[in-house]
């Protein structure tokens, strides 16, 4: 890959960014100039879409797992190289066994891999790219989910781990209180991961991840002060709670 050219702009990371909420946010935040580091686990996913939107800003995909060290630090080396990340997006998640198991017969294994995926990985990546952020008074976005405060049967192991990153979202903006630090309930959206979360069923009733992507845009460039926001709250033009 040819050494992408520096750049004066604000660089935001995207994890998760091949489908989804993930690309919509790319899509978005691409259409406002922001340059791009991409990330996913497949790259003929992702590529497809680095492509498309290298048309409209500096784009650079890198395939891999967040939860593998290297990964990551490839991520935050490629923001340092473009000019520094002001914007971290960590969308990335996991959903465990499809479908849900109660917690009474959740595999332990897969619990511990949706922790390592959803908190333990957004948790390292920020470590990494504090230093950037924070110098360019920059925001990170945990994408959460209503699961998180809501007790739904089967949820457990997913909900239980955006609980978490719920609570080291909000510990993170007590440590940093000039970093903005915003973990975001999108809502129920017509994605892969929903699918998988009610297999054959038909969810063409959830909004397309689209719809929402003004909620965060908005929330990127209004800056409210940190703390758990629900996109419909944004895109109904209320702010974000504490």
């Amino acid at each position: 890959m040819p050494t992408p050219t520096p750049t004066r702009h604000p660089v935001a990371i995207v994890t998760g960014s091949s489908r989804g909420l993930g690309r919509a946010l790319a899509e978005g935040l691409a259409s406002k100039g922001w340059p791009l580091v991409l990330d996913a686990r497949h790259g003929d996913d992702l590529a497809p879409v680095a492509a498309e939107l290298a048309a409209l800003t500096t784009v650079v995909a890198l395939a891999g797992d967040v939860t593998d060290p290297d990964h990551r630090r490839a991520l935050a080396a490629a923001a340092h190289d473009l000019g520094g990340a002001a914007l971290l997006v960590n969308n990335a998640s996991r959903l465990g066994p499809s479908p849900l198991p109660p917690l009474a017969t959740h595999p332990i294994d897969e619990l511990g891999a949706v922790f390592a995926t959803n908190v333990v990985a957004p948790v390292a990546l920020t470590q990494l790219v504090l230093p950037q952020l924070e110098a360019r008074d920059g925001a990170v976005v945990n994408v959460t989910s209503d699961a998180a405060v809501e007790a739904y049967p089967g949820w457990g192991g997913y909900g239980s781990s955006k609980a978490a990153l719920e609570q080291v979202s909000a510990v993170l903006a007590a440590e940093h209180p000039a970093l903005r630090v915003w973990w975001v309930d999108p809502g129920d959206l017509r994605t892969q991961m929903h699918q998988d979360a009610f297999p054959g069923e038909d969810i063409t009733d959830r909004p397309l991840p689209e719809t929402v992507i003004p909620a965060f845009l908005r929330l990127v460039d209004q800056r409210p002060p940190s703390g758990r926001v629900r996109a419909l709250d944004l895109l109904a033009g209320q702010e974000a709670r504490p």
